[in-house]
């Protein structure tokens, strides 16, 4: 499903994020891993600050994720536009994640003129089942 066409790849992405959103890459190594018509695949390395008690990828590390990876999927679609910004993440965490990184799987819903909704599906990187599960809606500001 094309919900529209697309305008920034995964060169012009990670470029426009690790410039506008330093924290993205730098701080944490995420990265924009692929750009399709239906979403984007963004991957967050393991370090161990991720980690709670138990041993488990905390639930704040998978919703940074999940927002981030809504963030690049709207950018995507709408162009390099930094002031887009969430208005409501719902998640719902589903089993324990390995102390390995994150892999971000997230899909366009909705794209409409003021705002975009979509969902992301968050796995162990090398594993198949889903750890958590969100919910997204970002808001885009009016152009100008």
């Amino acid at each position: 499903m094309n919900i529209q066409t697309l305008k920034m790849d995964v060169v012009t992405l990670n470029a426009f994020l690790q410039r506008e959103f330093p924290q993205w890459n730098s701080e944490t190594g995420s990265q924009v891993m692929d750009v399709t018509a239906d979403g984007v695949i963004c991957r967050l390395p393991f370090n161990d600050s991720q980690l709670r008690p138990g041993g488990t990828v905390s639930g704040p590390t998978m919703m940074g994720l999940a927002d981030s990876a809504m963030y690049a999927a709207v950018l995507s679609r709408i162009g390099p536009v930094a002031l887009a910004v969430t208005t409501n993440l719902n998640i719902n965490f589903m089993r324990k994640p390995e102390p390995r990184a994150i892999v971000a799987t997230r899909r366009i819903l909705k794209l409409g003129k003021r705002l975009a909704i979509g969902d992301v599906s968050i796995v162990s990187e090398g594993d198949t089942d889903l750890v958590a599960h969100a919910t997204v809606t970002y808001s885009i500001p009016p152009q100008r």
